[in-house]
């Protein structure tokens, strides 16, 4: 199957249209990213899909390895509030999930999909993948995997910086893994 030719109507339909295709072994990862996990975010050993409820980046690597082709899509947004941010961000990854089943009925048995942000499904999270209240909905984000966000999407020409203060607007990236 030629996943793009065969996708790219799909996600326009469903409002995707900011996106490009790369291979699984254009995914940057690095260690320096779990360490970021470890050491500044409020969320590591506290989200069932966060560090280090997740593969080590060794695993990692081998699991983008295995991918010919994923969509990296890209959404840009300003927002006022951390709240307003992390219910975009909820709706965003909804969508992108409906997508993923949509690939996944389409004979893509291996899609896979990361979140532009952390699983925010439910609304208070248990901390464990084995206490996770939902285990079918839940997914990591594209950095708890290791994914060197910021080299990636250069690589790719899009755009990406640290943000100074939250109501500046967000460049943020989720990956579908098909094959």
């Amino acid at each position: 199957m030629d996943a793009a030719k065969d996708l790219e109507p799909l996600f326009r339909t469903r409002g995707f249209t900011d996106y490009r295709w790369i291979a699984g072994k254009q995914v940057v990862t690095g260690e320096w990213v779990r360490l970021k996990c470890m050491f500044g975010c409020k969320g590591y050993a506290k989200r069932a899909c966060c560090p280090p409820n997740l593969p080590s980046v060794e695993e990692c690597r081998r699991f983008f390895d295995e991918y010919s082709a994923a969509a990296l899509f890209h959404f840009r947004k300003k927002t006022p509030s951390a709240e307003e941010r992390r219910a975009w961000g909820r709706e965003v990854n909804e969508s992108l999930l409906a997508l993923e089943r949509e690939v996944f009925l389409r004979g893509y048995y291996k899609a896979f999909l990361l979140y532009m942000d952390a699983c925010r499904v439910c609304p208070e999270c248990v901390g464990t993948r084995e206490l996770c209240r939902d285990p079918v909905r839940a997914r990591p984000g594209v950095d708890a995997m290791a994914v060197d966000v910021f080299e990636t999407v250069r690589n790719l020409g899009y755009p990406i910086e640290v943000l100074k203060d939250p109501t500046q607007e967000m460049n943020r990236y989720a990956l579908l893994l098909v094959e």
